[in-house]
């Protein structure tokens, strides 16, 4: 019996310019939608600060991701520069869920997202 394919599903902080307090409870209302869709991970983009407003946002995004982490609300928290084969964590979600070897942003260092494995 074959599984079927898990894919990442795409949110976009940065989407309107929002301030950082907006960006985070924009973060929270997505979360709680990915868990009700039964989504397995999100890929946030917040942006790494090139327009300005991601310099503000990714800080405190990555912040809010890992504390949500140390809580035990979502499983896991890959920040882009280290979404890459060579990652201990990315190596084990990607063993899990081979398809994500797929992923455009994969070895890329993007630090304008973090994955995230609800």
């Amino acid at each position: 019996m074959s599984r079927k394919p898990v894919f990442i599903k795409t949110i976009n902080l940065e989407d309107g310019m929002p301030t950082v307090e907006e960006a985070r409870l924009r973060l929270e209302r997505e979360l709680s939608a990915a868990r009700a869709e039964k989504v397995v991970a999100l890929r946030v983009i917040h942006g790494y600060g090139s327009s300005g407003v991601g310099g503000a946002l990714r800080p405190a995004i990555q912040r809010q991701l890992l504390e949500l982490r140390q809580s035990g609300e979502i499983r896991e928290v890959i920040y882009g520069e280290d979404w890459r084969i060579a990652d201990e964590a990315s190596w084990k979600w990607l063993g899990r869920y081979p398809e994500w070897k797929k992923d455009s942003d994969l070895g890329r260092g993007n630090k304008g997202i973090s994955i995230v494995v609800l």
